[in-house]
């Protein structure tokens, strides 16, 4: 199994233990996708508040104690399941528009153009443009077509 498919796989059981943990509850009833994303919305300042504060944090956290690392793991938690949960609820399989969402940027951020650089792409075509007359650019290939799960949310 390679590692698309195993990261797919786990998405797929926590979508489905999602679904388990509301009808459990009967939670189907609240979990429309503008509730969920409000929801989401909360949790990332959750998050937030974490690192609010702190300055830079490097990579690692080091200086910070197990029990904040341990509730940072809680609050990346809840913005997952309920990212999970909000693809599910609205028919978007996550996995494969995170996928092609990784395509879409290589295009957009060619490594030629963007290594080493924070620059977003309207410096980046601005830096590259002066350039033009000296390179020969090449127009991406329009995106693939989006399946039907890719449907905008609705309320079932």
């Amino acid at each position: 199994m390679d590692k698309g498919d195993s990261g797919n796989l786990m998405l797929e059981d926590l979508k489905t233990k999602m679904a388990e943990f509301a009808k459990e509850r009967d939670w189907d009833q609240f979990h429309s996708p503008r509730n969920l994303l409000l929801a989401l919305v909360g949790e990332v300042g959750e998050l937030s508040e974490i690192f609010q504060w702190k300055g830079e944090v490097p990579r690692g956290l080091p200086g910070w104690s197990e029990e904040e690392k341990q509730h940072l793991g809680e609050e990346l938690s809840d913005v997952l399941l309920y990212l999970v949960r909000l693809s599910d609820i609205c028919g978007v399989d996550l996995a494969k528009a995170a996928l092609r969402k990784l395509e879409l940027n290589a295009i957009k951020y060619p490594v030629h153009l963007s290594k080493g650089s924070s620059k977003k792409l309207t410096h980046i075509n601005s830096s590259s443009s002066s350039a033009a007359t000296t390179t020969t650019t090449t127009t991406p290939p329009p995106p693939p077509p989006t399946s039907d799960h890719e449907t905008p949310c609705n309320n079932e």
